[in-house]
């Protein structure tokens, strides 16, 4: 949980917000995803947020449940995907973020020895409900990780507070109540959302879905601590034609990325 509130200090003491690329484990193929994780660190990533495939995925959007379905084909599972947690975690903050049905059925306790064995350091649970996941947040907290809450544009301003207050190692804005993709544009009323969580969040606030261009990245991180950029890189992995050239696009998207931010 600390190393999350270090990358985003770090990111701070340089004058611009944390990035956060996400990546779903498993797409196109193992190997390609663990290229891409290394690709990541390598262009500065500050965390990554590590997606666990699932079949129902009712956040996503076409192009990452797409994925997610393409992952699950080949073989892909939390183990499998944990292997990537494993490789880059001593170099940034790895955040799985994994549906309730895969975290509860294997049993919170379990679950959690799962991500920290791994170097995880934290997990993103969309479908749980606040107030709902306390023995997966107990479990979690058991081993040091944070369970980071997600706050979105139809919580109501008790709900949000609630969530903000309690929240640990970051707040996850959703920018959209629509599934995630890429948008033409930020959507009206983000920066008052975001400013609204931060005035009442005691950790650092990230902002994610719809986020898909240089320019809407250092706009969103004029506003909030961290940006988290997924469809755009997952599209850019699955249209490469191999784990190099996919390294390479993802990559030059981040590092571009950066440049805007800072």
């Amino acid at each position: 949980m600390s190393s999350i509130a270090d990358a985003f200090e770090n990111a701070r003491s340089e004058g611009r917000a944390a990035l956060m690329p996400y990546l779903m484990g498993g797409f196109p193929d193992a190997d390609t995803a663990a290229a891409v994780a290394d690709a990541y660190v390598d262009a500065g990533a500050d965390l990554v947020e590590l997606g666990v495939p699932f079949s129902d995925p009712l956040a996503d959007g076409p192009v990452i449940h797409d994925a997610a379905t393409r992952a699950l084909a080949g073989g892909a599972n939390l183990e499998a995907v944990l292997r990537i947690s494993e490789r880059i975690a001593d170099r940034v903050p790895v955040v799985p973020m994994v549906y309730a049905n895969m975290a509860l059925a294997r049993g919170a306790e379990s679950f959690a020895k799962a991500l920290a064995d791994a170097g995880a350091a934290g997990a993103i649970v969309p479908d749980l409900p606040p107030g709902e996941g306390s023995e997966l947040a107990e479990a979690l907290q058991g081993s040091s990780l944070a369970l980071v809450p997600l706050v979105a544009p139809t919580s109501s301003p008790e709900r949000r507070r609630q969530i903000a207050e309690e929240a640990e190692g970051f707040v996850y804005v959703v920018s959209d109540t629509r599934t995630t993709g890429e948008r033409e544009e930020l959507p009206a009323g983000l920066g008052d959302l975001v400013a609204a969580v931060k005035d009442d969040s005691p950790v650092p606030v990230a902002v994610g879905f719809g986020i898909g261009t240089p320019e809407q990245a250092a706009a969103v991180g004029e506003i909030a601590d961290g940006v988290i950029i997924g469809s755009r890189l997952v599209r850019a992995a699955g249209e490469a034609g191999s784990a190099d050239e996919a390294a390479r696009a993802v990559a030059s998207f981040v590092h571009d990325c950066r440049e805007a931010m800072s």
